[in-house]
This record gives C-alpha cells, sequence and structure tokens, in this order.
C-alpha cells in the first residue's frame, strides 16, 4: 500500500519541489494550495509521468472554515496521511517595524502560524488513531536569529520553531515524528513575494553567490521522512555554503 504525503502550499517553490521528489518515490498524494490553475496543472504534470493518485484541495490555510472543510472531505483511506508538509508560508515586506505594514503583518502571522496550527489540527487526530505519522514543519533560519526589517517574520518563524517542540512533546506518545527545518537562502519566488514582485530587489538577495534550491530542500525533506522509524531528525538548519547565519554571506 502507497503511503500518502500531504503539502500545503504545493503550487510553487519548496512545496511543488517536495510535490515531484514524493511523487518520484511513489508517494500518493495530497497536494493544497490558494492558485486552482497552478495545482491543477501540477496534478496533471505529475500523473502523466508517475503511477500516483493524487488529491488536489484548493483552500487558503488562514481560514480555519476552509481547512476543516476541504480536509475532512477526504475520503476516509485518504485520511490515513503518513506525512505532513507544512510548507505554505511567506515574508511580505523588509521595513522596519515602525513603517510596517499592518495587512503585511497579518498575513505572515495568519499563514505562518496560524495556517500551520489549523492544517495540523486536523491532520494530528488521524494520525493519533493510527498512532504513526512524520509532521514537518517547514520553518526558517530565521525562526533562530532576528535581523533589521525582518522583526514580524522572524517572530513568525521563531513562532513556528517553538510549535515544533511542542507538537513533538504532545505527539511523542502516539509515535508522531515531528521535524523542524529551517532553511537559510533559496532562491524561489520567496523574496518575489517579500518585495511584491520588484524583481530587482529579489534577484539582489542572491548576487554573488549560489543559493539553496527548492530541490535541495526537497530532497532534504525526503531524506528525513524516510529514515528508519526509530529515527527522528527534530531540528535541522541547513544554508548555502555561501552563508554562515541569517545576515552574514560571502559574496563573489
Amino acid at each position: 500500500m502507497k503511503k500518502i504525503c500531504c503539502i500545503t502550499g504545493a503550487t510553487s517553490g519548496i512545496g511543488k519541489a517536495c510535490a515531484e521528489s514524493f511523487a518520484k518515490e511513489g508517494y500518493n498524494l495530497i497536494i493544497t494550495g490558494r492558485r486552482k490553475e497552478r495545482l491543477s496543472q501540477l496534478e496533471y504534470e505529475l500523473k502523466k509521468i508517475y503511477p500516483i493518485d493524487i488529491v488536489s484541495l484548493n483552500f487558503d490555510v488562514r481560514d480555519s472554515i476552509e481547512v476543516e472543510t476541504n480536509l475532512n472531505s477526504l475520503p476516509e483511506n485518504w485520511k490515513n496521511i503518513d506525512i505532513l508538509i507544512n510548507n505554505a508560508g511567506l515574508a511580505a515586506g523588509r521595513e522596519p517595524i515602525f513603517e510596517g505594514d499592518y495587512k503585511d503583518w497579518d498575513q505572515m502571522i495568519d499563514t505562518n502560524i496560524k495556517g500551520l496550527l489549523y492544517v495540523s489540527r486536523t491532520i494530528i487526530p488521524w494520525m493519533k488513531e493510527r498512532k504513526t505519522g512524520h509532521i514537518i514543519n517547514i520553518c526558517s533560519i530565521a525562526g533562530k536569529e532576528t535581523y533589521a526589517g525582518g522583526a514580524v517574520y522572524c517572530a513568525s518563524k521563531s513562532a513556528v520553531d517553538a510549535i515544533s517542540a511542542g507538537m513533538r512533546i504532545d505527539c511523542v506518545p502516539y509515535n508522531i515524528k515531528v521535524t523542524n527545518v529551517c532553511p537559510g537562502a533559496v532562491e524561489t519566488e520567496f523574496s518575489l513575494v517579500r518585495f511584491k514582485w520588484d524583481k530587482d530587489k529579489a534577484d539582489a538577495t542572491y548576487k554573488g553567490y549560489e543559493p539553496l534550491t527548492g530541490e535541495d530542500i526537497a530532497q532534504t525533506i525526503l531524506y528525513c521522512a524516510t529514515l528508519p522509524k526509530h529515527v527522528c531528525i527534530n531540528d535541522l538548519v541547513i544554508t548555502p555554503t555561501s552563508q554562515a547565519n541569517a545576515t552574514t554571506f560571502h559574496r563573489e
């Protein structure tokens, strides 16, 4: 029987790369995202290549009712989720806190923290009942260090860091693994979104060094997910070789 992997925010970046990597390994997929056309296109492309089943759920993780309604609509056999990748997240804005946009703050807090909680709250009881499962939360190096212009984003990822630790404590009696993955600089749509689709600013983020790719993170997640049952990577920080911490880079 094929294992089931559920990935939030699967329409681009790390989420899409995870869908491709797990599909290649033969997992059946539940892919979720806000952009319906991209979601449908990804399902079509993966089914064309791999002999797997896929369920696409189009919803916004910020909406608890949408989360519960869509996930609870899954057929019973699809609720036997082996791996949950809480990937949906973003950064919005890079202004100092005294110039921050309330809408940006709400978007980051509602997506990065509350969205992760809503999805986990729905799926964990299914894992608990089966006494098996693996939750992989996509945090960030920003959850370990705070930098100028990133106070609220860093706070949201610090929350993910703390939630992962608490989730692991609550879930350990039920044989549920929890892994916190903290990437450094990854070249995806992340910076485009952060800088409101200003390509010059986004490109400057990665100038002078080789950043990680979504595929790099997906392969790391796949490694964590395919270790023996008695082995759990609790917390993992991964950066490009040219990055020493959240703010220190060697640029050519």
